[in-house]
């Protein structure tokens, strides 16, 4: 524009739009980045699934216990993992380290496994793999920071359903490739997490947020009683879902051949890989909570079925209602985590819910096997469903705090 001359009518405003088509093809940039990377990395994961107790009980010679106690320390790393980098992504104000690291983790314990010559060896590499849940909170965070009221819910199930398509295509892999030997598979398993480590490093773009308070540390006194409100009914539900393997072992008791329960998990991860991305956008459209709601119900429904079918069409139903509840709690529940969140003590903050989430999962489906063991096979399910019903009614009580940042 020559000097002295008047811009043209419209010109600030024209500017200002093409600030934000230039913003929102970032953002789509970096959803959709963070979707391929999600993809390849469980796609890696789940080629290792099938396979994973067989090859610590038979190949290196650990028994259950131990079997237990290497998962056990997993679950234990994952919830610690995901509060530490939740943390330190917000006191250092970065987040995409975070992330190609854990993916990199990831990597890196597949090629220990593949090179493992017994379960002692094997644990140092399951805590690395486990730590790479480093990535969780902090890429959480910046989905977050980059969507709005309008997206958030979309993003986040965008995200779960890629999760969920990865896995699907890793356990149809292991079982077409399996002939090839546990050391083969571990070692392809890595690339995927190799190539989408790469891809957040090179496409991810991160500029440091400038915040108008110094970051003092994450602690109850940040998070208002509706948090804290959810936070508890959060958890409580969690201590009433338990682990999928008690699922297959109900189908199992139902008459399902061994060979047929690989298909029910796929069932059920096929149906959240499906609907986790429609019940985002769902949110979107009705609220958070709405859809909170209705996956507190699948999962209600699931185990009255489980309680009173005991046909095999009756359980596919009941895996079909899990993979529903599924989709629609996962990506949802982390919106209106990220939304109730200071923006500030984000990446904490889902760190932090995570962990406590993680923390409740390992008493679950412990009480769940004490009680199966203990009392009856259907315990589990009663008080499941008892505990999904209090966590229902307290929902009501939780306000949605809406933001664009």
């Amino acid at each position: 524009m020559p000097i002295g001359s008047l811009p043209p009518a419209g010109y600030g405003r024209n500017e200002k739009q093409l600030g934000i088509i230039l913003q929102e093809t970032e953002s789509k940039k970096t959803v959709r980045t963070f979707g391929i990377a999600s993809f390849l990395n469980d796609f890696g994961s789940d080629i290792i699934y099938p396979i994973w107790p067989l090859f610590v009980t038979s190949v290196l010679g650990a028994n259950m216990a131990m079997l237990g106690l290497i998962d056990g320390l997993g679950d234990a790393v994952v919830s610690l993992s995901q509060a530490f980098a939740g943390y330190y992504s917000d006191k250092l104000q970065k987040r995409k380290i975070f992330v190609w690291l854990g993916y990199l983790f990831g990597a890196t314990s597949r090629i220990g496994y593949a090179f493992t010559a017994s379960w002692q060896m094997l644990l140092p590499f399951r805590v690395l793999d486990r730590a790479g849940k480093i990535r969780s909170a902090p890429r959480d965070a910046i989905v977050a920071d980059v969507s709005d009221e309008t997206n958030r819910g979309r993003n986040f199930g965008f995200l779960r359903s890629m999760d969920n398509l990865g896995a699907v295509l890793g356990i149809v892999f292991c079982l077409l490739f399996i002939d090839i030997g546990y050391t083969n598979l571990f070692l392809l398993a890595a690339v995927p997490s190799v190539v989408g480590s790469l891809l957040i490093i090179k496409v991810i773009k991160e500029t440091p947020a400038q915040r108008a308070t110094v970051f003092k540390g994450l602690s109850f006194k940040h998070l208002d009683t509706n948090f804290r409100l959810f936070l508890f009914l959060s958890a409580l539900f969690s201590l009433g879902s338990f682990s999928y393997s008690f699922l297959l072992l109900y189908a199992f008791d139902a008459g399902f051949e061994q060979g047929g329960l690989p298909v029910l998990y796929l069932i059920f991860t096929v149906v959240a890989a499906i609907f986790s991305l429609p019940f985002g956008k769902l949110s979107d459209r009705i609220g958070r909570k709405n859809v909170l709601m209705m996956s507190f119900c699948f999962w209600a429904v699931c185990c009255l079925g489980l309680l009173f079918l005991k046909n095999y069409w009756g359980i596919i139903g009941c895996f079909i209602l899990y993979g529903l509840h599924k989709a629609a709690i996962e990506p949802v529940q982390k919106t209106l985590v990220s939304e109730l969140a200071p923006p500030e003590l984000r990446a904490s903050t889902l760190g932090g819910f995570q962990m406590v989430l993680g923390v409740c999962a390992f008493p679950s489906s412990l009480l769940a096997g004490l009680l199966w063991q203990h009392v009856d096979s259907s315990a589990p399910l009663v008080v499941a469903f008892s505990l999904t019903i209090i966590s229902l009614c307290l929902l009501f009580f939780i306000s949605e705090r809406k933001t664009k940042h």
